[in-house]
Order: C-alpha cells, then sequence, then structure tokens
C-alpha cells in the first residue's frame, strides 16, 4: 500500500464553482450584528458510510484505512477544546491526549472529523484495547494511549466547509495537519486499485477500508457519498439474555444476541467466544441487574436467562446462515451509551 500523491493546491469554490464566502446557516448572534464570518456550528452531524459488498473503481473515489473505535469530532475555539462523540456527549476528558494535541494545532479554529483508536503491537486499531484504556462500557477513565485519525475537516478559521467538495476539505485537512505530531494524525488516503486494497486490509487483519466520493459536500447520515468495504462483518446486536455455564458458574456460556425487524427484537443467535474469564464474569453480574419476567424474547431452555435489552454488544461474524441466525459471532466489546450506536435492524422481508 502506498500513500497517494500529494494534489495541487485548489481554490476554495462552492458547488457552484463561485469562491467561498460565508453564509447565514443559522441566525447571526444580535450582540454581533456584523459579524463576517460563519459561526462554528456546535456540533455537526456526521457523514456516514454505507457497507459494500464490492468498492467502487474510478477517479472520483478516495480510500483509506477503516479504523477500529468511536467516532469522534474535535473542535476546537479560540479558548478551549471539546471532542465529542457520534451522539454528542463531550468526552473531552477521556482523551486528553487528543485534546492537547488540538490545542498545539492552534491558533486556528476548526473541526476534524475522524476516529479515536488505542493501537496493537502491530499498529492496528483495537477495539478491545480501545474499551479497556477507557475504563470498560461506561468507564470515566481518560485513555492517555488514544489517538485520533483525522480523516475530514468541516469548518476552519471562521469559514464552514461543509459545502465544499471532499476533495477541496481533504486538501485543507493535510495543509493543517502538515507538522502535526503527537496524538492526531492524518489518515493517509491510499494510492491503489480497492479491489487489492482491501485484499492487502484484510491480509494484515485489519478491519476493511473506507471510499469517500471526492465531488461530493458534507452531508450527515448515510447518503451514499461515503461507502465502507469490511473484511469481517462487524454490527452491534442487543444482548437479550445469556445462557447458564457448569464450567463457569458465575460468569455465562454464551450471550443471546437480537437485532431488530420492524421495531420488535428477532433472535439472531448466541456467541460463546471473544471474552476472557474475568470478562464475562463481569458482563454477568451487569446482565444479572437486567433480568426481567417480560422478556423481548421468550427463551424455552431453562438454561437460557433472559433479561431487558439494555445493553449493545459488537460482534464480528462471517456472513448468515439459512434460518436467520449469525455465522461464526465474536464478542468484540460493549458499546457504550454515548457512543449513540444502533441495534442492527434487519429489512423486513429477511427470514
Amino acid at each position: 500500500m502506498v500513500k497517494g500523491p500529494r494534489k495541487p493546491p485548489k481554490p476554495l469554490l462552492t458547488e457552484d464553482k463561485a469562491p467561498l464566502r460565508s453564509g447565514r446557516l443559522r441566525p447571526r448572534d444580535p450582540e454581533q450584528p456584523r459579524l463576517l464570518f460563519d459561526p462554528m456550528p456546535d456540533r455537526v452531524e456526521p457523514c456516514l458510510a454505507v457497507l459494500k459488498n464490492r468498492p467502487p473503481k474510478g477517479p472520483e473515489w478516495s480510500y483509506d484505512i477503516k479504523w477500529d473505535g468511536y467516532r469522534i469530532s474535535v473542535h476546537r475555539e479560540l479558548s478551549k477544546v471539546r471532542i465529542l462523540t457520534r451522539g454528542g456527549f463531550d468526552w473531552t476528558e477521556r482523551f486528553p491526549a487528543i485534546a492537547s494535541a488540538a490545542a498545539a494545532l492552534g491558533p486556528a479554529t476548526f473541526i476534524l472529523d475522524g476516529e479515536a483508536v488505542v493501537l496493537d503491537e502491530m499498529g492496528r486499531s483495537d477495539f478491545g484495547l480501545l474499551q479497556g484504556s477507557l475504563g470498560g462500557r461506561t468507564g470515566k477513565q481518560p485513555a492517555g494511549t488514544a489517538l485520533m485519525f483525522a480523516f475530514d475537516l468541516m469548518y476552519l478559521d471562521g469559514h464552514d466547509l461543509r459545502k465544499l467538495e471532499f476533495a477541496a476539505r481533504r486538501h485543507i485537512l493535510e495543509d493543517l495537519l502538515d507538522e502535526a505530531t503527537g496524538a492526531i494524525r492524518l489518515s493517509e488516503e491510499i494510492n491503489e486499485d480497492p479491489e487489492r486494497l482491501i485484499e492487502h486490509a484484510c491480509a494484515l487483519g485489519l478491519e476493511g477500508i473506507i471510499g469517500k466520493h471526492r465531488d461530493r459536500p458534507y452531508r450527515p447520515g448515510k447518503t451514499g457519498d461515503w461507502i465502507k468495504i469490511k473484511c469481517v462483518q462487524r454490527e452491534s446486536f442487543a444482548i437479550l439474555g445469556y445462557e447458564l455455564s457448569s464450567a463457569m458458574p458465575d460468569g455465562f456460556g454464551s450471550l443471546l444476541l437480537g437485532a431488530l425487524r420492524g421495531g420488535e427484537y428477532v433472535y439472531v443467535g448466541s456467541v460463546g467466544t471473544g471474552f476472557k474469564h474475568q470478562q464475562a464474569r463481569a458482563l454477568r453480574k451487569q446482565l444479572d441487574k437486567l433480568k426481567t419476567n417480560k422478556p423481548v424474547i421468550r427463551f424455552k431452555e431453562k438454561t437460557r436467562i433472559a433479561t431487558d435489552p439494555g445493553l449493545i454488544a459488537e460482534i464480528d461474524f462471517r456472513g448468515w446462515t439459512s434460518d436467520g441466525k449469525l455465522r461464526h459471532p465474536s464478542f468484540k466489546g460493549l458499546r457504550d451509551p454515548e457512543d449513540a450506536a444502533a441495534v442492527y435492524s434487519l429489512d423486513v422481508g429477511d427470514a
């Protein structure tokens, strides 16, 4: 995999090729009626990638690595730095190294879009390591080893860049992070055939790749402007209960997982690998607090204990069986509720 060549500077243009000018995106502060610049948004709803089986080819697509962590945005204002989760929660205190690195990028004011990660000994991002550094699900301890890989820039020095095409935003981002050191790094664009790129990513044990359409503005939600291709499928499923284990009486044998279909939970199988004994015991204590006599799915087996779907598990799997169950699932960790992870939704017509 090789880094793509640096592109020549491009003028800041809007979609209609006119010079970039500030716009009235929201009412101005009445105490500053002659403010010349775009106000910094308090929060930007993130652009989300649509899952694809194969990467599209063509010069209009930019590709980089899919990082395995928490999606964050870093807001650097003149007097402070804020780090927000995908759901809009302030996690600045959880990522002190990233906050310090953002402050050192001043005096610019900006909003960076990226992923907070912890790297393993091979330099790969690892969701489990990130969770452990934070103290587990809902943990509040600072993740001193966490880094941010930045892949987009929504605001810079009084200009809202969201109407610019990604190629222009990317060029400005590269300039901003050209001399950055420490806990904020540029997610490198990789100039290689995307089919070969995903093969290399999978061979290296990475999660996958992300493609971004060079000509599109920054739009929230799943618009198709960004796509993702995964080496292994990974989704979030609700934990609906657990299977008792004679080998580990204070733990469990497996977790019972559910997805959503038409607003109702559907059982999609169990997962019994991916967690250590200590992790299983701690999770059992959390699940026992969620035991219920009115489960969303009723299990006939006496060894299966139903719980309210209050915990969301991140699961790797290799596909689906003919009867609608996960194939070769593996537990990766619990999602923090402030991360705004959505439970996987099945199409209404799925079996």
